[in-house]
Parts: C-alpha cells; structure tokens; sequence
C-alpha cells in the first residue's frame, strides 16, 4: 500500500462516502414504486365497481364496455410494472452503491431479482421490464385505434411483427444463443 498525503487520504474518503448519496434515488425509488402499486391496485377496485355496477344495469354482451374493461386492467398492468422498473431500480442502485441486501443474500427470489453486479447489468434488468412496458403501453393504445382503411390494418399487423421479433430476440439473448 502507498503513502498518501493527508489531502489526498481526506479528499478520497470524502469521495467515496459522497457514494452515499445514492440512498435518496433509493427511497425515493421506493416510495415511487409503493405509490404505483397504490394507483394501480385502486385503477383495479374501481374497474370491479364498475364491473359490478355495469352488471347490474346492462346485459354482459355490451361491446363497448368489454373494450373499456380491457383497456382498465390494461392500464392498471402497465401501472404495476412499472413499480417492478422502481423497485429493480432502486434494488440495483442500492446492491451496486450501498450494500448487499443480506436478507436476500441466501434467498432464491433474492438470487433471481438482485443479481446485479454492474450498471450494465442493471440497466439490461430495467431495458427488459421497460420493453414490457412498453407492449402493454402499444396494446392499451391499440385497443382505441379504429382501422378504417386497409393501410391501417397493414400497419397495425407491421407494429405487432416488429413487437414479436423484439420479444424473440430479447429471449435469444437472454439464453445466450447467437443472433
């Protein structure tokens, strides 16, 4: 180990306790995944009141509330993964600038979620989870889209081919197999 001055002893521990920072994108992090998880499971209570209450009033075969049932629980999906993309945030910031979170260490769940060892690896964990958001975000809004003309149809069967060749070669890469 070499000398170091006092300067540079004082200056490179502050440096590395300035690391510490990263705690506040941690809870807040946090506290943004609970309320998603908040909005979303309430999005679900009241997509079953109105369940109920259409029930209640209607026939079940009536076409446009099916669409707008869809289109609730839709929402609330890309509600709640968008929480997971918090909370593998903040996990992975936390793993990375923090500590190891011991109560996962011996865990299996604690083996598959907080693997992450490097910014790359996190930011593949989080690239995953946002692609997913990003389909239930496309299904939600595909769900509205009225195909009037055939160059409609034509582009809305190229957007979901382009979103299965992303899922397929997402999965390829996962399992290590060449492209």
């Amino acid at each position: 180990m070499r000398k170091r001055s006092i300067i540079e002893f004082v200056f490179e521990r502050i440096l590395w306790k300035s690391r510490l920072i990263s705690v506040a994108a941690v809870i807040f992090g946090m506290i943004g995944a609970i309320i998603m998880f908040i909005v979303a499971s309430l999005d679900v209570i009241n997509t079953a009141k109105d369940t109920f209450i259409f029930l209640t009033k209607h026939t079940p075969s009536h076409d446009d509330f099916h669409g707008i049932l869809i289109s609730q629980i839709i929402g609330a999906v890309d509600l709640y993964l968008i929480a997971v993309v918090m909370l593998i945030f903040s996990f992975g910031i936390y793993e990375l600038f923090i500590s190891d979170i011991d109560d996962a260490l011996d865990t299996k769940i604690g083996n598959r979620i907080l693997s992450i060892h490097s910014l790359d690896e996190l930011k593949d964990k989080l690239g995953k989870v946002v692609v997913m958001v990003l389909i239930v975000s496309f299904f939600k809004r595909i769900l509205h889209m009225s195909l009037s003309k055939p160059i409609d149809m034509l582009y809305f069967s190229i957007s979901i081919l382009f979103l299965a060749l992303a899922l397929y070669f997402m999965h390829k890469r996962d399992k290590g197999e060449k492209l």
